[in-house]
């Protein structure tokens, strides 16, 4: 396999705009899968942040965010950044604010990096949105190799180019792109489930647990004692 990879397939547009009009949270998704949730550290820099897209993957050094500039000449609309740099946190400038104008001219729409960032203010402003580990204002070097869209693994999960990535305020997940509709119609019936429950619980706020065959069935089973 290159270093640089180019050429790859990737969810069809057409799919991650359902996934983007008619899913609510991440959350739905990962339920969906039990898997493919990055762990709680990666936060998005804005909350209320939320992206959809195609994975498009960067392997670099700690500190080290040569890589990076040559990934941007390479994105294509709807690509998401999906960098590992070894959970090195004490560099911001793996990433900053003239980096998100030029992805964002390229039609990027975000970026999930296991390290820091800094410009945050600028990036609210241009509504490109990140998900990341920290801020960090301190500088990088551009000195040392790396891959673009090679698999990677991050916040222990595999990432392979051209995966769905579906990241929103409670957290980050990823689809891998064979699976994406049969992911997408298991959260979709999931999704309308659940505002059947809430349309329930409005009107009855015990709904959550009363009627809830699995639920009562369950507490029974621990034999506690209730006050009458």
């Amino acid at each position: 396999m290159y270093d640089i990879v180019k050429n790859y397939k990737k969810v069809d547009e057409s799919l991650i705009k359902k996934y983007w009009d008619d899913l609510e949270e991440s959350a739905s998704i990962y339920e969906c899968m039990g898997s493919g949730a990055l762990t709680h550290d990666f936060r998005p820099v804005w909350p209320g942040s939320r992206i959809v897209g195609n994975a498009f993957t960067v392997q670099m050094r700690p500190g080290d965010n040569l890589m990076l500039h040559k990934a941007i000449t390479l994105l294509k609309p709807n690509d998401i950044l999906v960098v590992s740099c070894d959970g090195f946190q004490e560099s911001g400038g793996m990433w900053g604010g003239i980096m998100s104008v030029a992805a964002k001219t390229m039609g990027c729409p975000g970026m999930i990096i296991d390290g820091c960032v800094r410009d945050s203010m600028m990036m609210k402003k241009l509504e490109w949105w990140v998900w990341s580990r920290g801020l960090n204002l301190k500088r990088s070097t551009k000195i040392t190799p790396g891959k673009i869209n090679n698999p990677i693994v991050i916040g222990n999960v595999l990432v392979n180019p051209g995966d769905l990535v579906f990241a929103d305020n409670d957290g980050i997940v990823i689809v891998p792109r064979e699976r994406a509709q049969e992911i997408y119609d298991l959260a979709v019936a999931r999704e309308k489930k659940e505002d059947e429950i809430i349309a329930r619980v409005q009107k009855d706020g015990t709904g959550t647990f009363k009627g809830n065959a699995a639920y009562e069935e369950a507490f029974a089973r621990l034999n506690l004692s209730e006050e009458p």
